[in-house]
């Protein structure tokens, strides 16, 4: 289990605009959010820290979307080096962990290269200006280090958003599993 940091993206990024497809191949865009803050979150389904915080983050998931915030999903993995990531593999995770979100598949990756997503999980928090606001860890715990779950910092970023208070507290990386890139394809911004 390799553990790779989030980019951390600059903060005041605009929204990046996209159309994916879920599971279902039905699909989603970003035209949709118009006017609602929106949280993205890169994941897959095999992700020792994805599965680490999933359920603690689908709970925290559904209390947001009460207050307005839109939450997607995003699976950049290559699913034929990792057929454990393929849609019908995003169907049994995302219901086993009750998703009340779109979990979509960015199977070309270029969703994740324009996000320069570079693990699972990875969250990114846009206003609803759509400008990036929060970009980093869901909270200090990790797989075996014996921290609580608890998505301390993303539920505090989103709170000071919500109550349109400036997120002045440090931000601190995402770690998780590399974002699997398909041969060739991987990013020069990826270590």
């Amino acid at each position: 289990m390799a553990e790779t940091p989030s980019t951390m993206l600059e903060l005041d990024t605009k929204l990046i605009d996209f159309e994916l497809f879920d599971f279902d191949n039905i699909k989603f865009s970003t035209k949709q959010l118009d006017g609602k803050p929106v949280l993205i979150v890169f994941i897959c389904n095999h992700c020792p820290f994805v599965k680490h915080i999933i359920k603690k983050f689908s709970g925290l998931a559904k209390d947001y979307q009460k207050k307005g915030v839109a939450i997607v999903a995003i699976n950049s993995n290559d699913i034929e080096a990792y057929p454990q990531d393929a849609p019908d593999k995003m169907k049994i995770f995302a219901r086993l962990n009750q998703f009340s979100f779109p979990y979509l598949l960015d199977e070309t990756q270029e969703i994740a290269k324009l996000f320069k997503a570079a693990c699972t999980p990875d969250f990114y928090l846009f206003n609803k200006d759509h400008e990036l606001v929060y970009r980093g860890q869901f909270d200090d715990s990790r797989p075996g280090n014996n921290i609580e779950v608890t998505g301390s910092d993303l539920t505090r970023a989103i709170n000071d958003m919500l109550e349109n208070k400036k997120i002045t507290f440090e931000q601190y990386p995402s770690v998780g599993c590399n974002i699997k890139w398909k041969t060739g394809n991987q990013p020069e911004y990826f270590g």
